[in-house]
């Protein structure tokens, strides 16, 4: 008979420790409860058919930019708040290994880190796309509309999305966002109206930086993250979102990781047993995300159409 539960969670988390001692990196403990939530039963039946990689170093590499209300970066540059990081700690529960995540600056980034081994996944926001998922396996986890955040004390004029033609607006280079601000400029040009100015920066804080000094007249992002910035920053900014008329489409944002990993298909399992027990409606819940909920989680979509 083979060890008991306790004995290989036990055994894991000790594995899991030891490597970071020789690491020596700072990551999220995924034996620890989400804020508000119980901790998740490991499921061993999903542990095993992790990559043999991931179950021998016991930890599941993210990587993540500063992207609120998804990720959150502190002051040292190391610890993450925000929707992925409770998301990350319920599917480390779950798979019985801790995870951590790599600040790096960018989409672009994130892909390439992925590609080269230095991390495992991504969480998004990213669009599934066809393209993409010839590298990448991508478990959809939610959908979102395109919306633009500008200061409150603008002059620019900015009442409705159509307001934007013209103007120059940040957006996070490669993001579904410069996507969906490409079909707005179409818009505008069908409109007989000049295209938007599109402005790529690194991530989401730089886009609200360059519509604060005035380098841009707004910052593109995704409706959730419009939200946050709007009710953390009361007062501070507004936002518009673009129309179905304008262009727009309910994107499905996912979770990436990179086919020669074969790790997809079992955080495709993990996600469906977050949805299955609550833990996703918890979540999405806690985050006033529940008008962007996915009724289940969707593999390699794109590539099924």
């Amino acid at each position: 008979m083979g060890p008991s539960l306790r004995q290989w969670r036990r055994s894991t988390l000790a594995a899991a420790v030891a490597g970071l001692a020789l690491a020596g990196c700072t990551v999220d403990d995924g034996a620890a409860s989400a804020p508000g939530a119980a901790a998740l039963t490991a499921v061993p039946a999903l542990h095993d058919q992790l990559p043999q990689a991931v179950k021998d170093a016991g930890v599941l590499r993210f990587a993540g930019d500063s992207h609120p209300p998804y990720r959150t970066v502190g002051p040292d540059g190391k610890t993450v708040t925000g929707i992925d990081h409770d998301f990350q700690q319920a599917l480390g529960q779950l798979l019985g290994v801790r995870t951590e995540t790599a600040i790096v600056s960018g989409l672009p980034a994130a892909l390439q880190g992925m590609l080269s081994g230095r991390y495992d996944a991504f969480n998004g926001p990213v669009k599934a796309t066809a393209e993409r998922e010839k590298q990448f396996d991508t478990v959809t986890w939610m959908t979102t509309r395109t919306s633009y955040v500008v200061p409150a004390d603008s002059a620019a004029g900015i009442k409705q999305a159509a307001d934007l033609c013209g103007k120059r607006v940040a957006v996070v280079a490669a993001s579904v966002v410069e996507d969906q601000l490409a079909k707005l400029s179409a818009f505008c040009e069908r409109e007989h109206r000049p295209a938007v100015q599109v402005v790529g920066l690194d991530d989401t804080n730089a886009t609200l930086l360059a519509a604060k000094s005035g380098r841009a007249e707004a910052a593109g992002m995704t409706q959730a993250a419009a939200i946050d910035v709007t009710t953390q920053q009361k007062g501070q900014y507004e936002y518009v979102t673009q129309t179905e008329e304008q262009g727009a489409t309910k994107d499905n944002l996912a979770l990436y990781t990179p086919k020669s990993l074969k790790l997809g298909p079992v955080l495709q399992k993990a996600f469906e047993e977050l949805f299955r027990n609550g833990t996703y409606t918890r979540i999405m819940h806690q985050w006033g995300l529940d008008e962007v909920t996915v009724p289940q989680p969707l593999f390699d979509v794109a590539s099924a159409k």
